[in-house]
Formats: structure tokens, C-alpha cells, sequence
């Protein structure tokens, strides 16, 4: 801008020098052109006056050298300018300053040649026996006759030279002050016009650079103000605009980025143009290693490669279910979407990676509870059916078999009527049909109050049990529920017990995973871990022990009459309080199952 401004100075301080230049040139030539012209105009008057009042004489040259030289030389001294007196053919009868019989014809002269034309000459020229330049001015004696005689003056212009020398003088230093005068004045008129500009050109740059909070600070209301209010209103609507395709792209990003399905986009030539981080996941990639290069880099398996290279040939939907092996074993339900243009015009494809591996699994867990609800439902009917057979064979005619018999078949009905009530509940609680009524529950009078009620059952089987809890603890929880874990816990460490057995129950507050020894301090979990001293449970079954109708000695199970329900009635009802459960457990030495659960819902 710097620049812009000194060349536009220098501009307009040329613009006036040229001005006042040619001004000036134009003045001098006219000043000396109507100098010479009134000097013109008084030689002819002077002329007519000499002719008017002297005797012109007529003979031989040699006879009037001296009269006309000393006329010449009389009328210099009243003009003040030579003098020459002419004949009609050229030659010189009289001059004020050289002896006219030295002196060339003059018949050439372009003075004379034009006074012999127009009756009166005038010629400039420089005379080198006086080194000055000269105006001559000749005029005949009878003007209108071809062969009249003719006078001349001769006048030295060294003073009109001198007076031209002095105007250029005084037009040269007037030129320089004009030109410091003018080179200030256009600086500061070039300041006042670029400095807006500056100020507009450093807002634009800003905005450029995605700036656009920056305004120009109006001043003037004249066209400069105009376009700073201009570059105002266009950065005003551009930040307006750019917020609102920001907040669009945040809100399409977050989408994106939430999404449970894995979503990457690829353009007609094969490029990845987008990856959301649920495909980053799925896929094992990053979206900043494969954005901009083409699918085929991608460390994934040969079928996808191939499914996209279909899609993009067919330009069609395509849909596959494939199992991914990296970075982790996945079924994947794929959907190839082709992207169109408004013009109709194939733009690329749409990959839609949907993870069907959960699916699959409730669809086979959901498989697999139907069969076990079957097969359990089964035994106890078919033993009902028999039995029922048997009596109507005849046997309940038999008061001891009939009697034995409807025993066991009450016994079945019972073990159905539990089962069917365990099913129902677990699938209440599954489906978080179960609305837990928290509230502050006093844990040693709880758990005390839950253990004496199994003690009568402990008591059949000759089984000691132990309670250890720290007094003032207290957790926010369902109270009936909580009593639901620690019954189905204390009676499955009684049944898998043998006799003269011992089951423990311990309550103890948790501070960051560390029990808490100090009675003041704060805690914000609370563990109830129940240890038996049962048949324990093998190392390879330990990890399915929570799930539905999975029993380790399935015999002794249904001996006790249990469902195989309990344990993952109890694992759902622990994480519905946001707790966790966990058993520690060796076959031969018992039993440990440990819940924590925090203390504040």
C-alpha cells in the first residue's frame, strides 16, 4: 500500500509539474513572440520616418558610399540599432557598422527576398561579427515597385534573450517550490485516500483468512466509506452464514459420530471422501489415514474390497452379511447405497456397516431359552403324565403307591410352579418391567433380619451361619429386591453345602475399591461377599455361571429343586442398582460371591 501511495504522489506531482512546464514554455515562446512583434511594429515605424525626412539619392555605388554610410551611421545614434541602406539589385550603399564595399550582396537575404515580395521583410538570425542573434527588418522605399530600394534595421535581441533567461529563471524555481508544495500536499491527499484503503485491504485479508469479526472503521460518508460499510455488511452476512454451516457441520458431525452404525462414503473413482468413528471402530482404521485414498489401501479383508468394486460398477443397492476378522471378530450386515446427483448423474456409493453380532446372539440366546424353558417344562410334565398314567392303571388302588406317587407329582407341580414364576420374573426384570422404590436401607439390622430368615433351612442340614457387618452402614437401594440377592445367594450356598457345613455373610463399606477401617470416614460403595464351605465350582465354568438354566452338577441341581434361574435373576437385580457381581470359587473349598453396590443411586 506503501507503494500505491508514493506512486500515486508522484503521479499527481507529475501531473502539475508537466502543467506549469508546459504553461511555462508556452508563456516564454508567446512572451518573446509578441516582444519581437512589437519591436517589429516600431523598426517599420522608425523606417517610415527615416524615409519620410532623408533624401534618398540615385547614381553609382562608389558616388554614394559616403552619404548613405553617414546617413547610417547619424540614424544609428537616434535608433540605437544598425542601419543599412539597399539598392534595389542587392548591393549595399550604406551601412552603420562596415564599409559597405566590403560587404556581400544582399539580393538573398531572406528579409530582403520578402520585402521585395510583401514590401516589408523580417528575418532572425545569428551575426557572427557581433556573436548575438539579430532581428532584421527591411521595408522598400516605394512598396509595391519590383525595383525599389530598400532600408533595414538590424536590432541585437541579447535583451529579450536575457528577459527569456530570466522568466525561465523565475519559472524554474517557481517550478521547484510548486513541486515541494505540490509533492506535500498530493502526499497528504494520497495519505488521506489510501489510508482507508489500507484499512480496508488488511479487513479484507482477514476475512480471507476466515476472520470475520474484523470491520472497517467508517469515518466518511463519501465512496470510500461506502465500500468500507460494503466490506462491513458482506463480512457481517459472511460470518452469519459461516456460523450457521459451522453449527450445520457440528450437528452433522455429532450425528455422524453417534450413530450405531458404521457410515463411509466413496466417490465414483474409488476415493474414501467420509468415516464416522463408528466404521473407524468396526473397520480398524483411522478416518485421517484413509480419507482421500482409495478403498483398496485399506488393511480389511478381500470380500469388502470386492463388495464396494461391485457397487460401484452395478450402481445399484447391494447387501451382504459378512463376518469381519479384523481388528476383531464381527458379523457385519453391509449396505452398498449408490449416490446420485440431482442431474441424475452417479456420484459414488453410501457403505452402511451395521454390527449384527449382538443380534445374532439374542437370536441365539433367545433359540436356546426356548429350548431349555422346553426341556425344562418337559420333565416335571412327563413326570406328572406318568405318574398320573400309573394311578389311572390301577395303582391307586394301592394306598402306599398312591400316596407315593401323588407326592411326587405334587412335588413336580411345585417345581413347575417355581420355574414358571422364575421365567416370568426374569423376564420382567430383562425387559426393565421391574420399577425399583429406592431408599435408605440400614444394612446390619437388613442383612441380620434376611439371614434368620434361612436359618431354619441351614438348621435341616445341620449348617452354621455367620454374619459380619459394621454397624451405621447404610446403602440406597429396593429393599425387597435387595432381600431377593442375598435369599437366593445364602439358599444356593445352604443346598450346594454339604452337612455340618458353614455359610458367611460379610458387610463392609468401600472406599475407591479399598475397604474403609476408619468408622468417621467416608465411603462410597458398600460389599456383601457369602462364602460357603460347598463343593466349589470348576475354573471352566466359573465364566457361564450367571446365564440362564446353566447348571455345574446338573443331577444335584434338580435334586434341590433348583431352576437354574437364581444366579442370573440375581445378576440382573445387582445391575439394576448399577452394582457388580463376581464370584471367587475352588471345587472342594467353597464358594465366594461378592457384591458391590453404590451407595447413592
Amino acid at each position: 500500500m506503501n507503494s500505491f501511495r508514493f506512486r500515486l504522489t508522484f503521479i499527481m506531482v507529475a501531473m502539475i509539474g508537466i502543467s506549469v512546464l508546459a504553461a511555462g514554455i508556452l508563456m516564454g515562446k508567446t512572451y518573446k513572440e509578441n516582444h519581437i512583434s512589437a519591436l517589429e511594429e516600431s523598426m517599420v515605424r522608425e523606417m517610415r520616418i527615416i524615409l519620410g525626412s532623408m533624401d534618398w539619392r540615385q547614381g553609382e555605388p562608389e558616388e554614394l558610399y559616403d552619404y548613405f554610410t553617414a546617413e547610417a551611421k547619424e540614424l544609428k545614434v537616434a535608433t540605437d540599432a544598425r542601419v543599412t541602406f539597399i539598392r534595389a539589385d542587392g548591393v549595399v550603399l550604406g551601412d552603420s557598422d562596415h564599409a559597405p564595399e566590403t560587404m556581400d550582396n544582399h539580393s538573398d537575404r531572406v528579409e530582403i527576398v520578402e520585402a521585395q515580395k510583401t514590401g516589408i521583410g523580417r528575418a532572425i538570425r545569428f551575426s557572427d561579427t557581433i556573436d548575438q542573434n539579430l532581428l532584421y527588418v527591411a521595408m522598400q522605399l516605394h512598396p509595391g515597385e519590383a525595383n525599389s530600394d530598400i532600408i533595414r534595421l538590424a536590432l541585437s535581441l541579447a535583451s529579450i534573450d536575457a528577459s527569456i533567461k530570466h522568466l525561465w529563471s523565475v519559472l524554474i524555481i517557481g517550478l521547484l517550490i510548486l513541486f515541494v508544495v505540490s509533492a506535500i500536499v498530493s502526499y497528504r491527499i494520497a495519505l488521506g485516500l489510501t489510508r482507508p484503503l489500507e484499512q480496508i485491504t488488511k479487513v479484507a485479508k482477514r476475512i480471507k483468512n476466515m476472520d470475520y469479526q474484523s470491520r472497517v472503521k467508517v469515518k466518511n460518508n463519501d465512496e470510500i466509506g461506502e465500500l468500507g460499510s460494503a466490506i462491513n455488511a458482506m463480512a457481517e452476512s459472511l460470518q452469519v452464514q459461516m456460523t450457521r454451516i459451522h453449527q450445520n457441520e457440528n450437528q452433522l458431525q455429532s450425528v455422524l459420530d453417534n450413530m450405531i452404525n458404521g457410515i463411509v462414503m466413496i466417490d465414483r473413482t474409488g476415493r474414501m471422501l467420509l468415516i464416522n468413528r463408528r466404521a473407524e471402530e468396526v473397520l480398524g482404521f483411522s478416518a485421517g489415514e484413509m480419507v482421500g485414498r482409495h478403498y483398496t489401501e485399506a488393511k480389511q479383508q478381500y470380500e469388502l474390497a470386492q463388495i464396494i468394486q461391485d457397487g460401484l460398477e452395478s450402481r445399484e443397492h447391494v447387501r451382504e452379511e459378512i463376518t469381519f476378522y479384523f481388528p476383531e471378530e464381527r458379523l457385519l450386515d453391509l449396505n452398498l447405497v449408490p449416490i446420485m446427483e440431482d442431474d441424475n448423474e452417479f456420484d459414488g456409493v453410501l457403505l452402511v456397516l451395521q454390527d449384527v453380532s449382538a443380534i445374532r446372539r439374542l437370536e441365539r440366546m433367545r433359540s436356546e431359552f426356548v429350548a431349555n424353558v422346553s426341556h425344562e417344562l418337559k420333565t416335571p410334565i412327563a413326570a406328572v403324565k406318568g405318574f398320573a398314567e400309573t394311578l389311572l392303571g390301577g395303582a391307586v388302588n394301592d394306598p402306599e403307591i398312591s400316596r407315593s406317587f401323588l407326592q411326587i407329582i405334587f412335588d413336580e407341580s411345585e417345581r413347575l410352579n417355581r420355574l414358571i414364576g422364575d421365567i416370568l420374573e426374569l423376564s420382567k426384570i430383562e425387559s426393565r418391567r421391574v420399577p425399583l422404590q429406592f431408599s435408605p436401607v440400614e444394612l446390619t439390622s437388613f442383612v441380620g433380619k434376611t439371614v434368620d430368615l434361612m436359618k431354619s433351612e441351614a438348621t435341616r442340614k445341620h449348617i452354621t451361619l455367620n454374619l459380619q457387618a459394621e454397624q451405621g452402614l447404610y446403602v440406597e437401594a429396593d429393599e425387597d429386591r435387595l432381600r431377593q440377592i442375598i435369599m437366593n445367594l445364602l439358599s444356593n450356598g445352604i443346598n450346594y453345602t454339604p452337612e455340618g457345613g458353614k455359610v458367611s455373610v460379610k458387610v463392609e463399606a468401600i472406599q475407591h475399591g479399598v475397604p474403609v477401617t476408619d468408622e468417621d470416614a467416608d465411603y462410597d460403595h458398600i460389599r456383601i461377599s457369602i462364602a460357603d464351605t460347598g463343593i466349589g465350582i470348576p475354573k471352566k465354568d466359573l465364566p457361564r455361571i450367571f446365564e440362564r438354566f446353566y447348571r455345574v452338577d446338573k443331577a444335584r441341581s434338580r435334586s434341590s429343586g433348583g431352576t437354574g434361574l437364581g444366579l442370573s435373576i440375581v445378576k440382573h437385580l445387582v445391575e439394576l442398582h448399577k452394582g457388580s457381581i463376581w464370584v471367587d470359587s475352588r471345587v472342594g473349598a467353597g464358594s465366594t460371591f461378592i457384591i458391590e453396590l453404590p451407595v447413592l443411586q
